[in-house]
């Protein structure tokens, strides 16, 4: 890389903090005015003769002040558009040709009207002078403000603000580059294990280093490095000749984190996984390359391999999916994710409690289904954050039902695979639940039997965990997925919820009535409480009295609600 290539991520988000650049040709046009203006001035002062105008006869010198003011007005746009060269170039013209002019005019040539001249021209400097002080003063602030609002302050590297400012752009000047998406392997580990002191030292030596390998030049190709949150970094890279120097580049970013890193004495040793999209062959819009490149990462990730992939469609399904992942991610960053409550009832329609239901908003406010967003968080490894949002927001509306009303509802929140499988997960719940200060015995957790089908023994633990904790267990969905007697028998749950596949078609044959009076038989031989879901008209709630079902949980009792009104409707059950 040449010598002029270096330094470009200094280069590159100095751009970005400053904006765009006014074209020089304004600058040369200006001068060009300013130099017509001057010249029509001494045009209109040598010429004697009149015009006449509306019946009155106008003298051309009089128009001598029009054409000085227009020339004045240039060399101020020359410092409020040019800055410092604006500046500089207004005082030499001023300084050097007009008044030596004025001067030479007023002492040899005796030309009286060269005084006014004089001080006008005095006027303009002292007006561009304190122009051009004022932008240095403004610039310096609104320099420093936008500087902080593009970097990372833990790393000092680019942030996502910055990216999304990069990308747009570049694709705005239509230039070739590519997006990488990279998410750091494990770290979560270091944090947990050895605190986030720690973890931020790691983080900071990753970026030290991969900044320094982008200025280095070694990579023969433009980089910008930038780190988007938590363990997340984007590269974004330009001026390579085709792909065997991307893949390149790209290894040897790969090489420079895996390199031991040493903190207080201790190892690390980090690998991640990169995805990347390219502009424009994978995507033309900003929003879109950036998902693709996510994409890509999620599923470098899901095959596990430390590896290195390139966006495909098939790896997200469709721009649909994309665009809805898109608006998750910023709905996470912007607390869009929010909750509706559905009620749960006995049998004899006494309040039980509520389902917390996940809700996401776009930035206009208007609600996303949860059809749409739920199966594009699951795919892309977004679900837990959800789960996160939600179990909070659920734990804390107990908390000021319990403060309200002193009645001891349960919320039962619903768990992913993912979310439950994570290191951390018993700390989150049960630092959530001292944050709010409510008991364990309150909260119910809803899983899937597809939980014992993806890692039966961790599953168990935490499960126990949770039992031993007092937390209830809710199996979700039962009948629809890895329906198994030795399953169900191994958990140790406290409720068994019908899916509402079976309720919706439960009076149609005698045949069907039996199976869900089946499940039902089997949750109480067990000694689970029962609730059936999709529970909307009186013939069903009669059919599930007659078959013994414990709670009720439907359109028929109680739509989802925002958490006002299910606080009203707690005031009421209790009145």
């Amino acid at each position: 890389m040449t010598k002029e290539n270096n330094k470009s991520m200094e280069r590159t988000l100095r751009r970005i903090v400053l904006g765009d650049q006014v074209p020089k040709s304004g600058y040369v046009l200006l001068l060009i005015l300013y130099i017509i203006a001057n010249f029509m001035v001494q045009v209109v002062v040598r010429n004697q003769g009149e015009f006449v105008v509306l019946g009155r006869v106008v003298p051309y010198s009089n128009f001598a002040g029009v054409f000085t003011s227009l020339s004045s007005i240039c060399l101020m746009l020359i410092v409020v558009l040019y800055r410092k060269l604006g500046y500089i170039t207004s005082m030499l013209i001023l300084c050097l040709y007009q008044f030596p002019e004025l001067l030479i005019s007023f002492f040899l040539g005796g030309n009286i009207n060269a005084v006014a001249g004089f001080f006008s021209n005095i006027f303009t400097a002292i007006v561009i002078t304190i122009i051009y002080q004022m932008y240095r003063k403004n610039a310096k602030f609104q320099q420093r403000i936008h500087y902080q609002a593009v970097t990372d302050r833990l790393t000092e590297l680019p942030n996502r603000f910055a990216v999304g400012e990069l990308v747009e752009r570049l694709i705005n000047k239509q230039e070739r580059f590519i997006m990488f998406s990279i998410d750091i392997n494990n770290f979560k580990g270091i944090n947990d294990t050895m605190g986030h002191g720690f973890g931020d030292q790691v983080l900071r030596e990753i970026a030290n280093r991969w900044k320094s390998l982008a200025d280095s030049g070694k990579t023969e190709t433009s980089d910008f490095v930038a780190r988007l949150g938590g363990d997340e970094f984007a590269i974004i890279i330009r001026d390579y000749k085709n792909s065997e120097q991307v893949k390149s580049t790209v290894l040897t970013y790969k090489a420079e984190l895996e390199r031991v890193i040493t903190i207080e004495e201790c190892d690390y040793f980090m690998t991640a996984n990169f995805g990347y999209a390219e502009y424009p062959t994978d995507a033309l819009t900003p929003d879109a390359l950036i998902s693709g490149a996510n994409a890509a990462m999620h599923s470098a990730r899901t095959l596990g391999n430390n590896g290195v992939l390139r966006f495909d469609p098939d790896l997200a399904g469709n721009a649909k999916f994309l665009e809805i992942e898109r608006k998750i991610r910023r709905a996470l960053e912007n607390d869009r994710i929010t909750f509706h409550l559905q009620p749960q009832y006995d049998i004899n329609h006494r309040l039980r409690g509520f389902e917390a239901l996940a809700r996401m908003r776009d930035k206009d406010g208007n609600l996303i289904s949860p059809g749409d967003f739920i199966p594009v968080a699951e795919k892309t490894g977004l679900v837990d954050q959800i789960d996160s949002c939600v179990f909070d927001q659920a734990v804390k509306f107990l908390g000021d039902v319990m403060n309200e009303t002193l009645s001891s509802i349960t919320m039962s929140c619903n768990v992913s695979v993912r979310h439950l499988m994570k290191n951390n997960f018993i700390e989150e719940v049960r630092s959530t639940l001292d944050k709010y200060g409510v008991p364990p015995q309150c909260i119910e957790i809803e899983i899937t039997e597809s939980i014992m089908i993806d890692s039966t023994d961790k599953a168990l633990n935490t499960i126990t965990e949770l039992k031993d904790m007092g937390i209830k267990i809710a199996i979700d969905d039962f009948g629809t997925g890895y329906s198994s007697l030795s399953y169900l028998n191994s958990l140790p749950s406290d409720i068994l919820k019908i899916d509402k596949s079976f309720i919706d078609v439960m009076n149609d044959s005698e045949s069907s009535k039996q199976y869900v009076a089946m499940i039902v038989s089997i949750g109480h031989i067990m000694n689970l409480k029962v609730i059936s879901e999709g529970v909307e008209s009186e013939d069903q709630v009669d059919t599930l009295k007659e078959i013994d079902c414990d709670f009720i949980q439907g359109f028929i009792w109680g739509r989802p609600m925002p958490a006002e009104e299910a606080m009203k409707l707690v005031l009421e059950e209790m009145g």
